[in-house]
């Protein structure tokens, strides 16, 4: 058994090889995380055997430990779990096949599941020795569109420990066009909202501009959806810190990812921000990514 005063919390990171397991391990260990990579399945319960665990530990496992079984993993997990000194939480980093055998041919890397060094066969049976551990996952990210400085901001906003029990707060733009986001609690249609796209004046602009918002603010169901969208996240965001939960993710959807959906993100942000919640907000589908993510620097909510 652990000796320590207080419950110790353990993430463990896991999915598919290309997903960024390195890199979310590495953002944990940045935030104050014990780190420990591939480590070997028989070897994890003996970490708490008569240790004394002073900080919060992130465990890498994934098909490339040398031992790899699926079933031992899912052994491991339930073991872990059962521990009643250990808090531990199972994050699963999910990819689309087509960006995961583009990543192996940028590195040039051979998939260790593919000894004829053909990716797509390894990935496939990745995904299929991955099955188990995805359906028990606590958290989900999806690094599909993600470049490694957007997933360590997402670790930290998820696990830095300096948040305590702090409500961290994702909210999601994006288009239906391509795909729906995984990893989302709660997502919303915007699609039957007034489109800017009509407006060629508006056309190239996007829902960060004021005049895009104001012309997705004139449509006759606007108000009432705003207000019917607050009153819900007032009930369930609460609702979620007293069961335990440290995160919410919540995505909007609209055609092309660029008028509607982008707009209620930004006017949602600002009212949490009011309401004093920490919001990391992100707009999947616009062009250039990197100036469309951001986080509030309000001060958090704690339970």
């Amino acid at each position: 058994m652990i000796k320590t005063s207080r419950m110790v919390h353990v993430v463990l990171v896991t999915g598919p090889s290309g997903a960024g397991r390195t890199t979310a391990i590495n953002a944990l260990e940045d935030a104050g995380f014990e780190a420990i990579d591939n480590m070997p399945l028989t070897l994890a319960p003996r970490l708490f055997e008569g240790s004394t665990l002073n900080r919060p530990l992130a465990l890498g496992l994934d098909t490339r430990n040398r031992d790899f079984a699926a079933s031992q993993m899912m052994e491991t997990i339930d073991a872990l779990a059962a521990n009643g000194a250990i808090k531990l939480e199972v994050l699963y980093l999910d990819c689309s096949v087509d960006v995961l055998i583009r990543r192996f041919s940028e590195t040039r890397r051979r998939h260790h599941l593919s000894p004829d060094g053909a990716a797509l066969a390894g990935i496939h049976l990745d995904f299929d020795l991955m099955q188990s551990a995805r359906a028990r996952a606590d958290i989900l990210i999806d690094t599909t569109t993600m470049l490694p400085r957007d997933l360590r901001a997402e670790v930290t906003r998820y696990f830095a420990p300096d948040q305590g029990n702090a409500m961290a707060i994702s909210v999601q733009s994006f288009s239906y066009k391509r795909g729906t986001p995984r990893g989302i609690d709660m997502m919303f249609d915007c699609r039957f909202l007034r489109n800017p796209y009509w407006d060629l004046d508006l056309r190239s602009k996007n829902g960060c501009d004021p005049k895009v918002q104001a012309y997705v603010a004139e449509d006759k169901n606007f108000a009432a959806f705003k207000k019917q969208i607050l009153d819900f996240t007032d009930l369930v965001i609460p609702a979620h810190m007293a069961e335990g939960r440290s995160h919410l993710s919540i995505g909007f959807g609209c055609t092309g990812g660029k008028h509607r959906s982008v707009t209620m993100v930004e006017i949602l942000w600002k009212d949490l921000q009011l309401r004093g919640w920490h919001v990391n907000i992100r707009h999947r589908d616009l062009v250039e990514q990197a100036s469309h993510t951001r986080t509030s620097n309000t001060k958090v909510h704690d339970s």
